[in-house]
Parts: structure tokens; C-alpha cells; sequence
């Protein structure tokens, strides 16, 4: 059904419960990112310190050639600390189990998610795959084996 000049994303959702929360949507026109939302009944605490998976009752078809990236929002992260622990998150295109964002908080108060709150982005992006030769020999660089902060700081 999808080829690498095709981008349609098809969104299923899981449970009719939750047809009152939004697709995820560009937010203007210049985003990059779609933002996606909580999928909860109850609100839900992230304890200072927790890390837990937030549902979106989304499953996802994502065309072959193309990942979606789940992105923290920026907001999130300077007002309250949380972001996304395994920043980005990859999506497959083979993957269509519900999509989960790993939420965490490294703020100081306890941070409460509600239903349909914005807690994540997604973005679509076109990959290659690589070809995995092994050698016994690499061939040298100006940089070499440095890195972990070898330039320095400024």
C-alpha cells in the first residue's frame, strides 16, 4: 500500500472511548512536528524522579523508507522537566501495536497528565539502510579516536 514517495500515515484508533481526543496536528504551519496526545481516563501523577508509558489509543502505519521519530516538547521540558526518556523514540514502519510515550520527569514537583494533554511530538523522517562490511582496517582521520568532550567545552 505505501512506497518511499508516498508520506500518507495511517492512524487507527484502538478505542471508540477516546474519539474525543485529537489526531495528532501540526501546530502551524512551520512544525515539524505533529503533536500527539494522552490517551487516559484518570489523570495521571509522574512523580518527581517516575518514568512512565502514557497510551495514545493510536496504532500507526508509517510507509516503508520512513521512521516517526517521538520528539519531547519543548514546553514540557522547561516549564515542568519532563521529557521523553528515550529521546528520540523510534517508530517502525513495521510496528503497529498502540504508540506509548515513555514520559519522564526530572522537574521538582510532581507533574499530573490529563486526558487529550499534548505530551509529545511526532515527526516523519526518510531513512536509508546501511551496508554492514566487516574489516580489520579503517582508514584514519584528522580526529581520530577523540571524542566524550575532547574539543573542550567553549
Amino acid at each position: 500500500m505505501n512506497s518511499i514517495d508516498n508520506k500518507n500515515v495511517y492512524i487507527k484508533r484502538i478505542s471508540k472511548n477516546f474519539n474525543d481526543i485529537p489526531l495528532p496536528v501540526y501546530a502551524t504551519e512551520g512544525s515539524a512536528g505533529a503533536d500527539i496526545r494522552a490517551a487516559v481516563e484518570n489523570e495521571i501523577v509522574l512523580g518527581k524522579g517516575e518514568i512512565k508509558m502514557i497510551p495514545t489509543n493510536l496504532m500507526i502505519e508509517i510507509p516503508a523508507g520512513y521512521e516517526l521519530q517521538v520528539r519531547p516538547r519543548s514546553g514540557l521540558a522547561a516549564k515542568y522537566g519532563v521529557g521523553i526518556l528515550n529521546s528520540p523514540g523510534t517508530i517502525d514502519s513495521d510496528y503497529r501495536g498502540e504508540v506509548k510515550v515513555i514520559l519522564f520527569n526530572f522537574g521538582q514537583d510532581d507533574f499530573i497528565i490529563k486526558r487529550g494533554d499534548r505530551i509529545a511530538q511526532l515527526v516523519l523522517n526518510a531513512y536509508s539502510k546501511m551496508d554492514i562490511i566487516e574489516t580489520n582496517i579503517l582508514n584514519e582521520s584528522s580526529r581520530g579516536e577523540g571524542g566524550f568532550g575532547h574539543t573542550g567545552k567553549s
